[in-house]
């Protein structure tokens, strides 16, 4: 009784019993046993472990030839949008400017330019823009009482530093001259000897002989920047008039000070 339940419930004899319910591995259920090297066949609307149904993809995946909304086939670029075209606007040539735009000047030029005769030379009513010493010297001699016109910059400084150099000078010649025969008074002042009268003289003579001319070319001065020439009236008062006139001449040229000129041959 013992040898025909065991045969029953644990099959062939060697393998151990089997729990009621559970078919061997590589058995079909019914007691069928699928030959050595083929799979067990699957019951029907199931699919063997690891394969997906077909025309199914695995999560994530899209079926080979498609692509997912909003990516581009390989090898191609995302198309951009295309934007509205600009007018393009007509080339000018090299060193122009456009049309109605006033051309830009270098960095400490002035913003007006001398008119020039046909030898490219400047008028002396005009003024001479860039000028060295030796011209401004010329300029403010032959233009000794001349009002009219405009002196630059250039002109104006360079005849300000003749004029310094000449007053120190001949100053510091006559005291080193009126040194011999110096006397000294009870109050510690001293005069000093024969030999600083000439140039107490020659320096008197140079400065009456200065008024005009530097009058002249300090109002042309004002006129290059577009103000008047009366407003050298200024140095009458005391510190601050000279200190005006003194700020007014350091500044550029103005293109309305052109009214002031006066052309002649």
């Amino acid at each position: 009784m013992t040898d025909a339940r065991d045969h029953e419930q644990g099959g062939a004899e060697g393998q151990p019993p089997q729990p009621e319910g559970q078919t061997p591995y590589g058995q079909q259920p019914g007691g069928e046993q699928s030959p050595y090297g083929q799979q067990p066949q699957q019951s029907y609307g199931q699919q063997p472990y690891g394969q997906q149904p077909y025309g199914q993809q695995p999560y994530g995946q899209q079926p080979y030839g498609q692509q997912s909304y909003g990516q581009q086939p390989y090898g191609q670029q995302p198309q951009q949008p295309q934007q509205p075209q600009q007018p393009q606007q007509p080339q000018q040539p090299y060193g122009q400017q456009p049309y109605g735009q006033q051309p830009q000047q270098p960095y400490g030029q002035p913003a007006v330019s001398s008119p020039r005769l046909a030898d490219g030379s400047v008028p002396l009513w005009a003024p001479l823009y860039d000028a060295g010493f030796v011209a401004s010297v010329k300029r403010y001699v032959r233009k000794y009482a001349d009002f009219t016109g405009r002196a630059s910059r250039s002109e104006y400084w360079w005849v300000a530093l003749a004029s310094t150099v000449v007053f120190l000078g001949l100053g510091l010649v006559g005291v080193i001259a009126g040194i011999p025969g110096a006397t000294v008074n009870a109050d510690g002042s001293s005069d000093p000897g024969p030999g600083f009268a000439p140039f107490t003289v020659v320096l008197a003579l140079l400065f009456f002989a200065t008024i005009v001319p530097n009058l002249s070319i300090g109002a042309r001065r004002l006129h290059d920047v577009g103000l008047s020439g009366w407003l050298l009236l200024l140095v009458v008062v005391p510190y601050l008039g000279s200190l005006a006139i003194f700020v007014l001449s350091l500044l550029g040229p103005k293109p309305g000070g052109a009214v002031y000129d006066r052309p002649r041959p």
